[in-house]
């Protein structure tokens, strides 16, 4: 069995079956477009590293409690070294043979929060800033029949289509793009998750109306995003970064952040988890070398470094009316 680089045509084949060959048609050309050789520096390099890396034939997967492939790989020095070409790893962790990639965020702990709440079987899966695509393959084992990702980062595109070659070609799915590209969507998909991306968003009612639109009626959101303390008025808007991130627009309380789903389309809101980040979930790691949580909280932790509250998600889940 042989690995293919962006191999996204049984993606749009699966689209098509769903009543979504319209817009599977607009994805392909612009993913062809987002995946240009100019569109980024390193592009080269990671397919170069990505086509050293050994094939699924001899794998298993098996992403029932993390995500753990078993399999002949080779020399696990050189597995790691062309692995790492796609530093830094964010989400995770991974177990590939005897290498573990211990991956900045503790992804697997968020996954137990939530798995719990959110029926999967069968489903059509959309995961927004889907990153490496590493809960798509904990949404596979929980039984989704398909899972598309969504992520403008090229390189957890990349990191995904690295693991997607050591375990094979499952449909899980991360497509180099915005969320933007929901604007012409069918209102097809089963399950939508959003986790980690509403912060991100200037205008986080705009954002919540485009999840509605590519839910069938009935269908379920599973949001996760940071939240602050208070009442139905509370809302945090940085004055600059918050912990040291760029582009964080809005922190809302749990109550603001109900009332913001409610009009935006939702219904039976639920609020399932609200859980301070501690500095064992999120951390630098050999795999992830930067600076991570506890660089971006002051001395005592008990604010980030610009004197706003440290960060607490909450996960909550909604049906779209």
């Amino acid at each position: 069995m042989s690995a293919v680089l962006f191999e996204y045509e049984s993606l749009f084949a699966r689209l098509a079956d769903a009543g979504l060959d319209d817009w599977a048609d607009e994805l392909r050309v612009q993913t062809a477009a987002a995946l240009q050789p100019e569109t980024h520096g390193l592009l080269a390099d990671w397919k170069e590293a990505w086509a050293q890396l050994p094939t699924a034939e001899t794998a298993a997967l098996d992403c029932r409690d993390g995500v753990r492939l078993t399999g002949e790989f080779g020399s696990q020095a050189a597995l790691r070294e062309r692995l790492m070409t796609f530093h830094p790893w964010r989400k995770g962790p991974f177990q590939i043979g005897d290498l573990h990639i211990d991956t900045e965020w503790r992804s697997d702990w968020k996954w137990e929060r939530l798995a719990p709440h959110v029926e999967l079987r069968d489903r059509l899966v959309l995961d927004v800033g889907s990153g490496n695509g590493y809960y798509g393959w904990r949404m596979l084992a929980a039984g989704a029949a398909t899972v598309v990702g969504l992520d403008p980062f090229l390189l957890y595109v990349m990191q995904h289509e690295a693991i997607k070659r050591l375990a094979g070609p499952l449909p899980n799915y991360v497509l180099p793009l915005p969320d933007e590209c929901l604007a012409t969507a069918p209102a097809k998909f089963d399950v939508a998750f959003d986790m980690g991306v509403l912060y991100h968003r200037a205008s986080p009612i705009e954002h919540l109306k485009l999840l509605a639109s590519a839910l069938k009626p009935g269908g379920q959101l599973v949001l996760e995003t940071l939240v602050v303390e208070g009442d139905v008025t509370t809302v945090l808007m940085p004055r600059g970064r918050y912990a040291k991130m760029r582009n964080v627009w809005f922190l809302p309380s749990v109550l603001l952040l109900e009332r913001w789903l409610q009009r935006t389309g939702f219904r039976n809101i639920q609020v399932h988890d609200v859980t301070p980040t501690s500095i064992d979930e999120q951390r630098s790691t050999d795999w992830m070398t930067f600076e991570s949580l506890p660089d971006f909280l002051n001395a005592d932790q008990s604010a980030t470094v610009e004197g706003d509250p440290p960060p607490t998600r909450a996960i909550l889940t909604a049906e779209r009316g």
